[in-house]
This record gives structure tokens, sequence and C-alpha cells, in this order.
């Protein structure tokens, strides 16, 4: 079996350092924020080339944060992509904000530049690009409509960690810059975790406010804010993870790059990354039009995929609210039927991802196991 993801292959590989800072935590007795976690929001936002960075339970509460330090709230519109997992449409939302969506890049699958100007109105306040699969958007025009309207651009970069576009790491490129830890991804905690970047102080004030309840200082309430609060032990084993994390993401470069040799006369799509993009491959996904069935033939020889997304998110009951039909965004709707994602990670073998491509061309031309 090579399983899509290995979580416990990168543990063992770090083990004696991950239970020391572990233990570390549980005799300081520091759990919720503390000192682990103020270092790890130094060296996480030195890491990507911002000044400053807060951390708090999940990606979710980043971008949601994040959005409200902009001062997005009821009423609003924010621009973004369906093409995305759940989380970056529910978290304008949860501002009382109206996700506006335009469809994406076929090529990148990530935001369509060109598209963007014709859905902005009045009520709209920021734009939220989503580095999918590690593939920064092309962030340079998306400045210069954002800077032009008077809008804020926070990046969704909760799949992009390290991912950089034209030399800049993303999360510092926009105003704000928002990252998962959950488990499965590039940098990820033992449970759940997030990251905000930004190089504005009063953004960072804000938010390190909401993050706690709004406090200012112990039981002073200047906001009406939230429980988002980091937890001490995924602070530290954060950080002995980011001092692996240029390594890991070579390693999944390396990994893309003998896929993409391997794959290039399979008939599939593979994933194209831009010159002037540092991909990171948090996803590596092929396209097809026989997805459901490759899927399964590639499960039963022991090979396990994922599918990011299956449905878009304009196409989901729970924001049939919003209007949206299905024909919409034709690119989103033809991508979320035909992605399929191989295992990606650091501890993959160059054998595994050999086996992998082979029994994928084996399958398509008809030749049995």
């Amino acid at each position: 079996m090579i399983p899509f993801v290995d979580l416990k292959a990168q543990y063992l590989s770090i083990k004696d350092e991950i239970d020391t800072a572990v233990l570390k935590v549980l005799e300081s007795t520091q759990f919720v924020l503390g000192s682990e976690v103020k270092a790890l929001e130094q060296e996480f936002a030195a890491y990507c080339n911002a000044e400053f960075g807060i951390a708090v339970n999940t990606g979710t509460s980043a971008l949601h944060l994040a959005l409200l330090a902009a001062g997005v709230g009821s009423g609003d519109e924010v621009i973004t992509v369906p093409f995305t997992f759940v989380a970056t449409a529910a978290a304008i939302c949860y501002t009382g904000a109206t996700p506006v969506f335009v469809d994406i890049d076929p090529v990148t699958y990530t935001i369509d530049v060109n598209k963007i100007e014709s859905a902005i109105t009045e009520r709209t306040k920021a734009i939220l690009p989503v580095h999918l699969y590690g593939q920064p958007a092309d962030m340079e025009p998306i400045m210069e409509i954002a800077r032009r309207h008077g809008l804020t651009v926070v990046e969704d970069a909760a799949q992009a960690h390290g991912a950089a576009y034209k030399g800049k790491r993303v999360g510092s490129i926009g105003d704000i810059g928002c990252f998962s830890f959950y488990p499965g991804k590039n940098l990820g905690a033992y449970g759940e975790g997030g990251m905000i970047v930004t190089n504005n102080p009063e953004y960072t004030h804000t938010m390190q406010m909401l993050r706690d309840w709004g406090q200012e200082k112990r039981y002073h309430h200047v906001l009406k804010g939230y429980n988002y609060r980091m937890d001490g032990i995924q602070g530290a084993i954060l950080r002995v993870k980011l001092r692996y994390i240029e390594e890991w993401t070579e390693a999944r470069r390396t990994h893309a790059a003998q896929y993409n040799y391997l794959l290039a006369k399979s008939g599939l799509n593979t994933p194209v990354a831009l010159a002037h993009n540092r991909h990171v491959y948090h996803v590596y996904a092929v396209r097809t039009t026989q997805r459901e069935w490759l899927q399964q033939q590639l499960n039963a020889q022991g090979i396990q995929t994922g599918i990011h997304y299956p449905i878009p998110v304009h196409l989901q009951p729970a924001y049939a609210d919003l209007g949206y039909q299905p024909g919409d965004f034709p690119h989103s709707e033809l991508a979320a039927r035909e992605v399929l994602s191989l295992p990606m990670y650091a501890e993959l073998s160059s054998a595994q991802v050999n086996q992998v491509a082979q029994t994928l061309q084996n399958i398509l031309q008809g030749v049995a196991a």
C-alpha cells in the first residue's frame, strides 16, 4: 500500500526532537499561547519575510480575523474563487460579508485575474486569492487592481507554506497572509493550528486582541473577540517542524518533477508550475475525464488518492443562498469533475513515485498488473 499521505513516517523521522519539545511544554505548563507560540510567531513571520506573526487555532480562524482586521463586515463583498476548500468562503460569511466568486485560470487553478475587475462593486472591500495546491496566484495584477480600487488583499496561503511569486514568499505580498497548520499540510501541527502574517502593526494589534476574547490586557475587553488561541504544545511542535520545511519542500518538488517526467506521455494533464512561481506541491493533482474509474483502479492496486475538490463552493447546498447556478464558473466546475490527487509527501521514495506512475500508465494502457 502506498498511502496518500503518511504522517507517521514524518513523525518517526523527528520523533526525539518532537517528544523533547512536547515534554518541555508539559513541564512549563504554558498550555495556551506562551513562550513557544511567541517564538513560533517570530520564526514563521521571518520565514515568510513578514514583520509580524499572529498564531491562532486554525487556518479558518486566521482568515476570519484577517478579514475583520481589514474592516470587512456586514454588507460588504469579498472577491474569491469557488474552487477551493469551503473555509475560504465560510470565513467571509463569518464576518457578515458576502463571497463574490470569479472563475479560476484553467492552467494554474488560481483566480483568473482578468475576471476580477468586472466583479468589483461599491460594496467590495477585499480580494481573497487562494494559492491552491501550493501554486501562487498571479499577485502582481491582483495588487495593482486592489490599490487602484482601494481594496485590501488577504492571501489564503493555507496550502502554500514556502511558496514564492517572483522571488517573494506568499503571505507577505498582500496586506495579510493566512496559513493553516492542519496535520496534512506542508507544515502541519499534531492537531489544529493557523498563522496570520502581516507587515501592518495596527492589523497585528487588532488580531492579537480578537484571537483572545478582544482583550488588550487581562479582563480588559476592547473588542468583541473570539477564543482562537494556539495551544503551547502545537507551537512547540511547529517550531521543530519549521526547521525542516525547506528540506521537505525540496523533496516534494523533486517528487513532482519525477511525476511530471514519468507521466509526460500518459495522456493525463499534469500540474503546470509557472516559471516565476515556486510551487510547493501541497497537492499533486492530475486531470482525467475517467477520474472515478481511475481512482478505483489505483485503490485496487494499493495506491491511495484524494480529490481536491469534487464540488465547487458555489454548488454546495450550504451556499445555495448566494444564488449561483451550474455553468456560472465553467473552469472551476470542470476541474472539480476531473482532478485526482496522487500521493505526495516528503517521505515518499523515488521508487514509490515510480510505482505510482507505472501503475497509472499500465491502467491507462490496459496492461494487466
